[in-house]
């Protein structure tokens, strides 16, 4: 889904007001699931979106084959890979790339995060919102992007990128 008009939401518009656009066609497909995301021609936010709701620690795509190496924390990886391989079947299917899923043993030892919803006290909602539409959800996917970037690829201005920059680093020095 993707709406041209930033007052249209597509995901809400699809599912209507307390899913009452999509539990009809739920209903007429037997009860089956029905997953809907944001589309997006930036095939790693897709592949990201598409894997929700597991979290990626990091991914190596390959534009040429097509083909896209995800790791993950390892409670992480049963939530990519869904009862019975349905989740990254559907995943490969919806994006087109061929995907293989990978627990990150590496990533888990060095670096501990943070969940984004964790800062809602010192970052405004809509802030934390609209990183989340970016696809970063934890403190360290915001600081792995630099200024220029997160300004590029979301609708907040400097000014706040490097407040909610600051704000996050704050807490990995505490530590």
């Amino acid at each position: 889904m993707e709406s041209y008009d930033d007052r249209i939401d597509p995901v809400g518009a699809c599912v209507g007001m307390k899913g009452s656009r999509i539990h009809g066609i739920v209903r007429e497909l037997r009860n089956e699931n029905i997953d809907i995301i944001n589309y997006t021609a930036n095939i790693q936010l897709l592949i990201q979106r598409a894997l929700t709701p597991a979290r990626i620690s990091r991914m190596e795509v390959d534009n040429e084959n097509k083909y896209a190496s995800v790791y993950l924390k390892p409670d992480q990886v049963s939530l990519a890979i869904g009862k019975k391989g349905v989740n990254i079947k559907l995943a490969c299917e919806l994006t087109g790339y061929e995907i293989d899923v990978f627990r990150d043993e590496e990533q888990e030892q060095t670096e501990f995060d943070i969940d984004l919803e964790e800062f809602a006290d010192e970052i405004e909602p809509w802030v934390i919102d609209e990183l989340k539409r970016i696809g970063c959800d934890t403190a360290r996917s915001v600081l792995d992007l630099t200024s220029e970037e997160l300004v590029r690829r979301s609708d907040l201005e400097e000014e706040t990128v490097t407040e909610v920059r600051r704000i996050l680093q704050e807490e990995f020095e505490k530590e």
